[in-house]
């Protein structure tokens, strides 16, 4: 069903293509954690980290797990990281001045999904002549776009 309000059909090869935000490759790194301003930033990193992280506690405990939340606050005893670790259900919370070891031990689960990767892959498929590579695009292409109307 087509609505007189559209605009003309939309043509996905024909868009701009912005590029995407340059990924740190993290897997693998273990920083320096020897001031509060390296902890935090490695906290931060590690809270958009895709994989388990390793967290070594001053007490020498070793918790794995993915880092889901952190609260940040002015002193390192009041801010927090959370962990859910690998082989338990259970949720940690971990004051920053607790750790003394941080290490990006997991694979990155979302390294190499970037748009410019679908984006090559779709026009490769396309170039080598592979057919039903763009249902979706030939379902947005027939339908009205309240953000386009």
């Amino acid at each position: 069903m087509t609505d007189s309000k559209a605009g003309p059909a939309i043509d996905p090869d024909a868009m701009e293509v912005a590029p995407g935000a340059e990924r740190e490759v993290l897997e693998g790194w273990i920083p320096e954690l020897a001031s509060e301003e390296e902890i935090r930033e490695a906290l931060e990193q590690a809270f958009g980290y895709r994989g388990d992280i390793t967290v070594t506690l001053k007490t020498g405990v070793r918790i794995e797990g993915y880092i889901f939340d952190r609260r940040s606050a002015p002193a390192l005893h009041r801010a927090i990281v959370r962990i859910m670790p690998k082989d338990t259900l259970e949720k940690v919370s971990i004051p920053y001045s607790e750790i003394a070891g941080l290490a990006f031990t997991g694979r990155d689960t979302a390294a190499g999904k970037s748009w410019e990767a679908w984006v090559k892959k779709y026009k490769e498929k396309k170039a080598a002549g592979e057919t039903n590579i763009s249902g979706w695009t030939k379902a947005v292409r027939n339908q009205p776009h309240p953000a386009i109307n």
